[in-house]
């Protein structure tokens, strides 16, 4: 699937914002180039860390933008996964904000103007998500969420949640985007490292990303140790970009939820374990790893029944 054409962001040079795009590559094909093509106008810098990429995403990049001055590109020999990208990526930036950007999200026109805005609007905040939307026009979870604690991932796993709407306290749900939209920033627990835009000085205050993920969590787990130290998360609900989700994993569905889940793990024993007894992590953590299973399960009954399918012509 390729995404629509989307127009430029109409700025002129004089307009370009102080901000440093890191975008983590790995075999995003042509929405890498999409993606670059509409963000380059909005800034002088744009740093593409690639993850050893094996597919064309590279050479279509660089043979539209040969010679581009505010184009690096950064190869790592390996897949070193998103948070040690991430960092890589940061390493290079000298300017005062630094947006996360995954090759397959795309951004509306203004979007990164509309975020840096609202975080020079707001001196409490260190970071800043959009509103994160699927091809349909429907909002994605990511961009607005509360923290899934182990209670809010029990009672979104079960179901409870759905009992939300009468006892909102008590079975709460960690996705927000059921929500009615508001008209303005607000304050959230967590948002999406697909579009995250943060103040790098308070990223380096924090110790940057964890490089113990290596795909999936990491975003909560940044999101919690800003908080953690006083900084405020906006949610910009006028920030929108159109998210291709699992452009660059779908291939390799059971190695991303090996991951996903391994994330999981660590994220709940950083930052629960101290808080809750052995007993009831031990519950959480064989809820992951039955999940898991499960996870596995479906994928590889999807792929005999592809396989068992009459093929034609």
């Amino acid at each position: 699937m390729t995404a629509q054409q989307t127009n430029p962001i109409d700025h002129d040079n004089s307009e370009r914002l102080p901000v440093a795009v890191v975008i983590i590559n790995y075999n995003a094909g042509a929405l890498l180039t999409e993606c670059v093509a509409l963000i380059l106008k909005a800034t002088d810098s744009i740093i593409i860390v690639d993850n050893a990429s094996t597919d064309s995403s590279l050479l279509t990049l660089t043979a539209q933008f040969r010679n581009e001055p505010r184009l690096s590109i950064i190869r790592n020999a390996t897949n070193l996964g998103f948070s040690a990208g991430c960092n890589i990526g940061c390493q290079q930036a000298t300017e005062r904000y630094v947006l996360f950007l995954n090759p397959d999200c795309i951004p509306e026109p203004g979007s990164l103007k509309r975020l840096l805005q609202a975080l020079e609007a707001n001196p409490e905040a260190g970071m800043a998500g959009g509103h994160i939307q699927n091809p349909d026009g429907s909002e994605q979870g990511g961009g607005r969420r509360d923290i899934p604690s182990p209670w809010r991932a029990f009672v979104r796993a079960s179901g409870l949640y759905r009992l939300g709407k009468f006892w909102p306290e008590l079975f709460p749900d960690f996705h927000l985007h059921k929500k009615p939209l508001p008209d303005k920033p607000v304050e959230v627990e967590a948002t999406t490292g697909a579009m995250m835009l943060v103040q790098r000085e308070v990223l380096q205050e924090v110790g940057g990303w964890d490089e113990g993920y290596f795909l999936h969590c990491e975003d909560l787990d940044l999101c919690m140790r800003f908080r953690q130290k006083g900084w405020k998360i906006l949610f910009v609900p006028d920030a929108k970009a159109i998210h291709y989700q699992g452009t660059c994993s779908k291939a390799r569905p059971i190695f991303v939820a090996w991951h996903k889940h391994k994330g999981m793990i660590r994220f709940y024993k950083k930052f629960f374990g101290p808080e809750y007894s052995a007993l009831l992590m031990g519950l959480v953590t064989c809820g992951v790893w039955l999940r898991f299973m499960l996870t596995v399960l479906l994928h590889s009954t999807r792929y005999i029944h592809q396989s068992l399918k009459p093929k034609h012509g």
